[in-house]
């Protein structure tokens, strides 16, 4: 009686296994397209709204009312756009923008960053006890401290001025608890060994640390970039002119109190997402390498 080889399977055998692997890729290919379509789903609904107030922008204010509406305008109306940038003080309210932002944020990176490397890599009396004040006074709501902020601010005469729009924003505790958080991970040998080089604490915090956290200051420097591009309601609070301005505040007084030109508004919060929104794409990189840095961390 023959003995059949045993890598030889009958024809049965090797039949169930086709049929099995046939399955099987069906099945991943099911999974893959319902997958994409999720996904096509989640971006579909997380754009519309960008799409639309797009829309909105190049419209009339007679157009925003018709019916079927109209997604693509044709032709597209720029009037909202040049209405603006040139009947409203809309670049006024920008480089007041601007000017706030960007103080807050290259302060706050320097302030922060000295402070993250002093409780992360220095020695002195109470330092856990202060940062876990420090910590703790992130659980302070907003509106508890502001009358008291705008009271101070008052008294010092800083109101409807650049300082008072930049002062109390300096506050934050998040950046020096992020900045810690990253320079905590960093290999002490480095700094040991420039001590022994003869640095300063100084030179130190200049020379080594921040060369090697650059991805965490730029997510910290957008983070409050953004935060501040954003912000209402202390500016709300402060300023009383249109000199004075920012952005989100210039562009909530275009609302009038009966009749509000949507169209006008829609074209100032495009103008004011579009560089936000470049910033971020332009800066992408080093969120993903602060993402990685954090996973990898020790």
């Amino acid at each position: 009686m023959a003995v059949p080889h045993p890598q030889v399977r009958p024809a049965s055998v090797r039949l169930e296994i086709e049929q099995a692997e046939r399955r099987s890729r069906r099945r991943r290919a099911l999974r893959l397209v319902l997958s994409y379509a999720l996904l096509l789903l989640a971006c579909a609904v997380a754009i519309f709204p960008f799409f639309y107030i797009l829309s909105l922008s190049f419209k009339q204010s007679t157009a925003l009312v018709t019916y079927p509406p109209q997604w693509i305008p044709n032709p597209p109306y720029y009037g909202n756009y040049t209405t603006l940038l040139f009947e409203k003080p809309f670049l006024r309210w920008g480089l007041n923008t601007l000017i706030v932002a960007g103080s807050v944020t290259l302060i706050k990176l320097l302030i922060d960053t000295m402070a993250g490397y002093a409780f992360a890599k220095l020695e002195f009396p109470f330092k856990e006890q202060l940062f876990l004040f420090i910590l703790a006074t992130m659980m302070i709501p907003f509106a508890a401290t502001l009358i008291p902020t705008f009271l101070i601010v008052r008294e010092l005469k800083l109101q409807n001025s650049y300082l008072g729009l930049i002062l109390p924003a300096l506050a934050s505790p998040i950046g020096i608890f992020m900045m810690r958080q990253f320079i905590e991970s960093l290999p002490t040998d480095l700094e040991n060994a420039a001590r022994m080089d003869g640095c300063s604490e100084f030179a130190i915090y200049w020379r080594i640390i921040l060369p090697l956290i650059q991805p965490a200051l730029v997510v910290l420097g957008i983070f409050t970039f953004m935060t501040q591009w954003t912000a209402f309601v202390w500016p709300l609070v402060i300023t009383n002119t249109d000199e004075m301005r920012v952005l989100t505040v210039g562009l909530a007084s275009l609302k009038g109190q009966w009749v509000t030109d949507w169209g006008l508004v829609a074209a100032g919060s495009v103008l004011i997402m579009l560089p936000i929104t470049i910033l971020f794409i332009f800066f992408q990189r080093y969120f993903i390498a602060a993402s990685l840095a954090g996973a990898i961390k020790e």
